[in-house]
């Protein structure tokens, strides 16, 4: 079975061919850097992380670009905060530094690029320039808008029909436009004052009764800021193509996002903008979604905190992308018992595969069997749309043909063992991201004390004013894999 995926733009599950028969253009929607990343958002992360490794264990060259959008009101709104930064600039750098931290915490494969929008303004502009000497935009009071009606597959993502979608962006803007729907690419001056109260916190600890407006950048039409679509038809079409393979984003932004994404970019080019759109449905809690406007949401640090990277992987790769996920108290037990068994059927495995009981000559037919029969599964599954539910299932099925085998016999089928212990690293592994360890032997506790020592030696250094020791130290640890943040109540590390 080849690789099948479930598109959005035509409604069909259909086979995944490429544009290039080696290579995969991939863009996945980044994060608004303006709160912590929580839950909801890492779902997205590990599901597009997972379908960047199956598609290299295809034998594809995937180049993934995810962006960060850091101009936003939302970024704007908390400007001020004394630990967050005094400009929207510093905010968003505030946030990115954390997510860049969740992503490793999280063991995802790096993207090839991580544009920004801030650093695309002169390509966003461009682009708006296009559409306006193309007739499918026009400019008002120093904002430029796209013209829905002007192009005529608009609504084809999203499956609705001009005259029934509703006005689009702020109600003020709807002065300046000819027809409600139309979207904004460019906004005149800054972030309106009425935004940023909207979006900015009643407690806002540096409110001090000013308003940021936000960055704002030259333009044909005035001094602006780009609006929001526009962004990732700019940056995925300068460091991929006018053409990508897969869109990937949360289901949330099928309408306006990425319908107007669609629109923008194909009356630029004249192509076909994306081949394959596939949503990932977003993470349910107590019956609504996970957000961080409705403040119901777990944070990927402190997921990560609690219960480690691979419990963490293992409750979101519990669920197929395209299924809908629940965050509680019983999915993440249910996470917690289902990676505690991979793990245990991987260590029975590695220590019977290096024992002096595994001999040449034991031939165990329903281990060797079943590890045939998981990696036929787990391909089925992952070709079934990345259906992760299904890949690690099979698994978990491996890890008891593993036990039984143990269980059963006094000496052990080496050949049989070793194909276990290969399929867990390679399919768990390589492509489900999860780590493994053959036995616990405490190293990890250790590592963490001596860090903690050094940390010691640190602070003393830093109390003494010998700041350049205590920053010698500080890198010397981030050489070897170990993240150092300092906060308000001393040094914290991940390693």
């Amino acid at each position: 079975m080849t690789l099948h995926v479930t598109n959005t733009l035509t409604g069909e599950k259909e086979p995944f061919e490429p544009n290039d028969p080696d290579d995969v253009l991939l863009y996945y929607c980044g994060l608004t850097v303006s709160d912590p990343a929580h839950l909801g958002h890492a779902r997205g992360w590990v599901h597009v992380d997972v379908m960047h490794r199956w598609l290299a264990q295809l034998g594809y060259d995937v180049r993934h670009v995810e962006n960060f959008t850091d101009v936003n009101e939302k970024i704007v709104a908390r400007a001020g905060d004394p630990e967050l930064g005094g400009d929207e600039a510093a905010v968003a750098e505030h946030y990115i530094a954390d997510v860049l931290d969740d992503m490793r915490g999280l063991n995802l494969k790096r993207a090839e690029v991580y544009p920004r929008v801030s650093e695309h303004v002169p390509k966003i502009v461009d682009l708006v320039e296009t559409l306006v000497e193309k007739g499918y935009a026009y400019e008002a009071d120093g904002s430029v808008y796209f013209d829905v009606t002007a192009f005529d597959d608009y609504g084809k993502l999203s499956n609705q029909r001009v005259e029934e979608i509703e006005e689009q962006g702020d109600p003020d803007e709807l002065s300046e436009k000819r027809h409600p729907a139309d979207f904004a690419l460019w906004k005149a001056d800054g972030v309106s004052p009425d935004a940023v109260h909207e979006h900015r916190k009643a407690d806002h600890p540096g409110d001090d009764g000013a308003t940021p407006s936000g960055q704002t950048w030259p333009s044909p039409w005035g001094e602006g800021r780009p609006g929001w679509h526009i962004e990732c038809s700019a940056m995925a079409m300068t460091h991929l193509d006018s053409t990508i393979d897969i869109h990937v984003g949360g289901q949330d932004l099928v309408f306006p996002h990425h319908e107007n994404e669609i629109a923008q970019s194909e009356a630029a080019t004249g192509q076909q903008f994306a081949k394959y759109w596939l949503h990932v449905r977003l993470l349910q809690t107590k019956a609504e979604k996970m957000s961080s406007s409705l403040g119901n949401f777990t944070t990927v640090g402190d997921a990560l905190e609690a219960e480690g990277a691979n419990v963490v992987r293992m409750f979101l790769l519990s669920t197929a992308y395209h299924n809908e996920a629940v965050y509680s108290d019983e999915t993440l037990a249910e996470a917690r018992e289902r990676w505690e068994r991979l793990e245990r059927g991987y260590r029975t495995a590695v220590g019977a595969c290096d024992s002096v009981d595994a001999r040449t000559n034991e031939d165990d037919r329903d281990l060797r069997n079943t590890v045939d029969r998981a990696r036929r599964e787990f391909t089925e599954g992952m070709n079934d749309d990345f259906n992760t539910r299904e890949a690690t299932t099979a698994l978990l099925e491996l890890v008891g043909a593993v036990n039984r085998h143990v269980d059963d016999r006094e000496t052990y089928d080496y050949r049989g063992l070793r194909l276990a212990v290969e399929t867990f690293a390679e399919l768990g592994g390589d492509v489900l991201g999860f780590q493994f360890r053959a036995e616990t032997d405490g190293s990890a506790e250790v590592a963490g004390e001596l860090v903690e020592l050094v940390l010691s030696v640190r602070e003393t250094e830093r109390e003494a004013g010998n700041y350049d020791r205590a920053d010698e130290l500080r890198d010397e640890l981030e050489a070897i894999g170990v993240t150092v943040e300092d906060t308000d109540d001393g040094a914290t590390f991940r390693l």
